[in-house]
């Protein structure tokens, strides 16, 4: 059966089909209704992954980085005296009312307990992270582990040495990437893979030493997808100015001009078997999923990088099995989750299982409507059951939410099988990584029903511009560790021609001494804006979290190769021979966008 829907958010129209409904027979939930956007959406406002702020918090002498403001209502403890027995969630355990809506209670609950300041576990000197696991001496990653000497990144796994990347594995002394696994010397470069010496470049796999270059396999020297001999490339690299930021912005351009013109395939993702969405590595029958990685049976996922995944529908940063509706969450059947984390995100011990509801718990199984419990079973807003009564209460709160729904400020319906409504978040709509993915103004933001927080008034004092930065590496000074850098977002002349700026930005930022000594090591320019808006900048070079049916636009016709020695001779060989191409496809490049979008055979034909 395929039922067609009416979203109550967004009231767009959307489809259920046959294997859906099957999962959710499987797990026994409803039917969502929500489309799977804005179901996304949703979750992600419930995700502050790099918005940190210096306050104080209980059980540190000292202001800390922490993932709340200090005007949050929730009460924050430091996060070793929040994994400390010195209290207990238990303690604010209470009995289930039937007369109240069943999302009051639970915020009523979130509101009493206390919460970590951040998420920054295993780490060595990396106060200055978050939502990370096993880092040494790393400044402002995000989302990150099991990584060193790196700085303002998120998603950093398993690197050394990188700097301002965004999704990169395995990566080592580099800089400015974005989607790139096992990389070594690889400076602003998006979609690359086991590639060594290479520049401004994208979508290269096992290539060293290019320069500029889209599409390669198995290459080396080549500048701008033209082949060179070793001879010519080390000329033309000695006659190039890394240094220079001028010449940098120069080269990015032109990579990106002929970027345009060279076809690419309709999604990005590696070892892949019968999946849809972009940014999808190792995956099987995968459904409408974005930026995820060894997924089997799943739908509607995003951001799964840590932990494989089997059998789930709806999850955001998570990873389990017969699992739904989680955000930062995980284990086996845990359904409708905020920040329920696995024990070891190594070794992929999850210890989480059976929960419904659930904020803030660790090691434990069989709970609904809890906050903050660690290695507990059977308990209802944190009040303990026998395992006969829990079994009991629980499909009587389930008709109750049902029958009494939680009704939020725009008219919309929370009845069992929803997730957390947006109103109930401890952020604000631009704190989050919904701001990232659906960047929307204040305004905007306002109107769909979402809390917004206006930026804390900076009185930084600014002691240098951009624009008076020096061009190259060679001409800074370590005077430049003392500077307060002015963002060239946060000027008048950028701002009066492309208005205020949605990216977070700081207005002003430093130079660390770590940096320095990277960008002279490597001998790459000063950046020019602060590390948000280098943030932003990497997310805008990825395609949109959606998907259009399109169609294969390769032509049939004969269309020039590279050749090792003259640059472009060859052609290709097509199953379609002379007549257009007939494939269609599920894509993440809207139809109005300029690129050459190829089915995956007629890539592989012409460009792999």
């Amino acid at each position: 059966m395929i039922e067609n829907r009416t979203c109550q958010n967004c009231k767009a129209r959307f489809v259920i089909e046959d294997e859906d409904f099957a999962f959710y027979a499987k797990i026994s939930v409803p039917p969502p209704t929500f489309c799977p956007e804005c179901r996304m959406v949703r979750r992600m406002t419930w995700r502050n992954a790099r918005t940190v702020y210096k306050r104080k918090v209980l059980g540190a002498e000292n202001e800390v980085y922490a993932s709340f403001s200090p005007q949050s209502p929730l009460i924050v403890y430091e996060q070793k005296h929040w994994w400390s027995d010195a209290w207990d969630a238990m303690e604010q355990g209470r009995e289930y009312d039937f007369s109240k809506p069943f999302f009051e209670q639970l915020r009523e609950l979130m509101l009493s307990v206390p919460w970590p300041h951040g998420y920054n576990v295993n780490s060595t000197n990396s106060e200055y992270c978050n939502n990370s696991d096993g880092l040494k001496d790393c400044y402002l990653l995000f989302n990150s582990g099991f990584s060193e000497s790196s700085a303002f990144g998120t998603e950093v796994l398993k690197s050394t040495a990188c700097f301002d990347c965004t999704k990169v594995y395995g990566c080592e002394l580099s800089r400015d990437l974005l989607d790139c696994e096992r990389c070594y010397r690889t400076f602003s470069c998006v979609n690359c893979a086991e590639c060594t010496d290479v520049y401004f470049s994208t979508n290269l796999t096992d290539c060293q030493n290019c320069f500029g270059c889209v599409g390669l396999r198995h290459k080396k020297y080549c500048v701008f997808n033209k082949q060179l001999t070793q001879e010519e490339f080390e000329s033309f690299m000695q006659n190039t100015d890394l240094g220079s930021y001028r010449a940098k912005v120069e080269a990015n351009e032109r990579a990106r001009k002929l970027a345009i013109g060279i076809p690419r395939k309709f999604m990005h993702g590696v070892g892949n078997v019968d999946v849809s969405g972009n940014y999808l590595d190792y995956s099987k029958t995968t459904k409408s999923s974005f930026l995820c990685r060894d997924m089997e049976n799943c739908s509607y996922c995003q951001l799964i990088l840590f932990m494989r995944s089997r059998d789930s529908y709806d999850i955001t940063v998570a990873a389990g099995e017969l699992c739904y509706e989680l955000e930062e969450a995980g284990g086996y059947q845990v359904l409708f989750s905020w920040f329920a984390m696995p024990k070891n995100l190594e070794s992929g011990q999850i210890s989480l299982s059976h929960l419904k509801y659930t904020m803030g718990c660790r090691d434990s199984s069989h709970l609904f409507a809890c906050v903050g419990l660690r290695n507990k079973q059977y308990c209802i807003l944190n009040k303990q059951c026998t395992k006969e009564e829990y079994e009991k209460l629980v499909p009587r709160i389930v008709e109750h939410m049902n029958a009494m729904p939680y009704v939020d400020a725009r008219g919309r319906v929370y009845k069992y099988g929803e997730f957390f409504p947006p109103e109930l978040s401890p952020f604000a709509y631009n704190e989050t990584i919904a701001q990232e993915y659906f960047p929307l103004t204040k305004d905007e933001a306002l109107a769909q029903g979402y809390r917004w927080r206006d930026p804390d008034t900076k009185h930084y004092a600014i002691t240098k511009t951009p624009e008076f930065l020096p061009d190259h590496i060679k001409d800074v000074d370590d005077g430049i560790l003392k500077e307060t850098i002015g963002c060239a977002h946060s000027t008048s002349s950028w701002q009066a021609a492309n208005g205020t700026c949605l990216d977070q930005c700081t207005t002003a930022f430093r130079i660390i001494p770590e940096e320095l000594q990277f960008y002279r090591k490597m001998n790459l320019p000063l950046p020019r804006l602060c590390p948000n808006c280098r943030h932003y900048e990497r997310l805008r070079q990825r395609n949109p979290l959606k998907l259009w049916h399109r169609r294969c636009m390769c032509k049939g016709e004969k269309r020039e190769m590279r050749d090792e020695k003259k640059g472009y001779a060859n052609t290709a060989t097509h199953f379609h021979g002379d007549k257009p191409c007939s494939n269609e496809f599920e894509t993440s490049y809207a139809p109005e966008r300029p690129e050459i979008v190829y089915c995956e055979s007629c890539y592989n034909a012409e460009v792999a």
